[in-house]
């Protein structure tokens, strides 16, 4: 008999929850039964996202942030304990990408594509963490990319961000996993979001992606976040440390 998947009491804390991903985050986890914490820079888009989310019949709650500013994020973090008492899911989903050819990188590019991808997290969880280490269980969800497995040309800051995330995971992991709490990652290939298809519009590029993935196409929002879901789930719990690749044997080839 097949178990379904039941979040039931437990509140989740998605960020970049305005589009795509973290839009198909929300409506994974709201119809498993999660309350839901929400955060983005599009007040209307992140309303739209938990509207849909409360049609599913649980509490969700909104702020909108801004994930480079420290104190921003902090804020944000703070608020959400302030409302919910504290969050047992926590996924790290927002993320920016601006490709520059290694020796044209931008220094104030860099920075912001740190903050957001890499320095966030880490303050959000340095939130959230130590309630889930004194109820001792929780579980913690980082979205990375397939360029954090593999480089790829004018990529250089940006795998470097998501790379630094999943050594992250890991330490995570080690430090977090005595206390109940399992991190992992999801590293899924181009994803069909609006910037997935943005960044990769119908070209002889595109067709070469394409050809290294044995399934023949690019992943839906969805496909991630089913995965999401599962690593949000107790059928998850003795899974620790690992970076699950969502890309249709990309990664086998």
């Amino acid at each position: 008999m097949t178990e379904t998947i039941s979040l039931e009491g437990k509140t989740a804390f998605i960020s970049g929850a305005s589009k795509g991903i973290g839009v198909a985050v929300a409506d994974s986890l709201s119809k498993a039964g999660a309350n839901l914490a929400l955060t983005a820079r599009n007040a209307d888009e992140l309303e739209q996202t938990a509207d849909n989310a409360r049609a599913n019949g649980v509490k969700v709650w909104t702020r909108t942030a801004e994930m480079a500013d420290v104190d921003d994020v902090r804020a944000l973090g703070q608020a959400t304990l302030d409302e919910f008492g504290g969050v047992d899911i926590l996924v790290n989903n927002a993320g920016i990408a601006q490709h520059q050819p290694f020796l044209e990188i931008d220094i104030d590019v860099f920075d912001k594509v740190i903050d957001v991808n890499l320095r966030a997290p880490i303050i959000l969880t340095q939130i959230f963490a130590p309630g889930m280490i004194e109820r001792g269980h929780g579980k913690i969800i980082n979205l990375t990319s397939r360029g954090a497995i593999r480089a790829f040309p004018t990529g250089g800051v940006y795998s470097a961000s998501k790379g630094g995330l999943q050594l992250l995971t890991q330490t995570m992991a080690v430090e977090f996993g005595p206390h109940g709490i399992q991190t992992n990652s999801v590293a899924p290939t181009v994803t069909m979001t609006p910037m997935g298809e943005a960044a990769w519009p119908a070209s002889p590029r595109r067709d070469a992606k394409l050809a290294r993935i044995p399934a023949g196409r690019f992943a839906e929002p969805e496909e991630v976040a089913n995965a999401v879901l599962f690593l949000s789930s107790p059928q998850s719990d003795f899974i620790n440390g690992v970076e699950l690749p969502i890309d249709g044997g990309e990664g086998a080839g």
